[in-house]
């Protein structure tokens, strides 16, 4: 069986553009570039705080970025990054448009 798309949605409660922008320097390869893996990203306020949508080719691609990048990076602490960790939603996704 092919690997499936994975989705993952991260509300930051009282999470700001500002700390968004700071956090996703420190995390992605350079702006506009995606991290390897990753196939889709969106960001923006939302009732109570900020919200970030991803979507990576496979459940793998996802725990690789999230525990060789954007877990420890986080741990280090963002400079004006999000200052606690987000609540998450995981999606085995089942259809992805273009």
């Amino acid at each position: 069986m092919d690997a499936a798309p994975y989705g993952i949605v991260h509300f930051f409660p009282d999470g700001t553009k500002d700390q968004y922008e700071a956090s996703i320097a420190a995390v992605h390869p350079g702006d506009g570039r995606l991290p390897d893996g990753q196939i889709f990203h969106a960001a923006g306020s939302s009732a109570g705080g900020w919200t970030i949508m991803a979507v990576h080719e496979s459940k793998e691609s996802w725990e690789k970025f999230r525990d060789g990048i954007l877990l420890p990076r986080m741990q280090q602490g963002i400079e004006g990054g999000f200052a606690s960790p987000p609540e998450e939603t995981v999606i085995d996704l089942y259809k992805l448009l273009p």
